[in-house]
């Protein structure tokens, strides 16, 4: 499968640039408001977990508090303890993504979230792929393979298509790219950036879209993901 080979080189580039950092780091503040590296981190494995939870036919968390305990719990550990609890939590999730099954069944997510299973392993990829630019150590949006970058795009998107709190949204990127997103009401906006910016602008990251053109529209505010 395509996204599971994705999922691992993504994650070996990921372990590859945590093995160049020591502990002092892992206390440092990430990008995220209120995480350190360490809760990246501890967050990345234990998602690892849960997806392979999720593919088992098992609930993807115990419970919320079990999710946020796992995260903070997991947050001080030595550098050697967390590349160690990443590296083999992303392999439980590859072994358990690379069983036979079938693809077509859905699965349940946080939240009562119904998807395909053939799905999660691009959600792994995008757990792995933005939480490596939160670590800020070096890795950012425009480091993101284009593909990845483009199906994001895409992704966001579709989750954001018929939101009423947004108007509608044509997202445009220099090589002519497209996508739209936002309700059917109010005064239509086209947002023009590169794609970097505009994953960025959706996804909450980087200068959040202030280096985009609407044309002197307001740039819509988006509901939380």
């Amino acid at each position: 499968m395509h996204d599971l080979a994705s999922v691992r080189e993504a994650t070996d580039r990921l372990l590859g640039a945590v093995a160049k950092l020591d502990n002092g780091a892992v206390a440092e503040a990430s990008r995220l408001p209120g995480w350190t590296r360490g809760h990246v981190f501890a967050h990345l494995a234990r998602n690892a977990d849960a997806l392979a939870n999720v593919l088992d036919g098992l609930p993807m968390y115990a419970s919320a508090e079990a999710r946020e305990a796992g995260i903070g719990s997991g947050a001080p550990r030595p550098l050697d303890v967390q590349l160690a609890d990443l590296r083999e939590s992303a392999e439980r999730f590859l072994e358990a993504a690379g069983a036979d099954a079938d693809w077509t069944r859905t699965v349940t997510l946080r939240n009562g979230v119904t998807d395909a299973a053939a799905r999660v392993p691009f959600r792994r990829l995008i757990e792995v792929e933005l939480h490596h630019v939160d670590l800020n150590i070096g890795y950012g949006l425009e480091d993101l393979p284009e593909e990845f970058t483009g199906r994001q795009i895409a992704y966001l998107a579709e989750r954001f298509s018929g939101n009423a709190g947004l108007p509608p949204v044509t997202l445009t990127a220099p090589d002519g790219r497209q996508w739209h997103t936002g309700g059917p009401e109010g005064p239509a906006v086209t947002v023009t950036g590169t794609a970097p910016a505009l994953l960025g602008w959706l996804a909450g990251r980087g200068d959040k879209g202030a280096g985009l053109d609407t044309g002197g529209a307001p740039l819509p505010a988006l509901p939380p993901l």
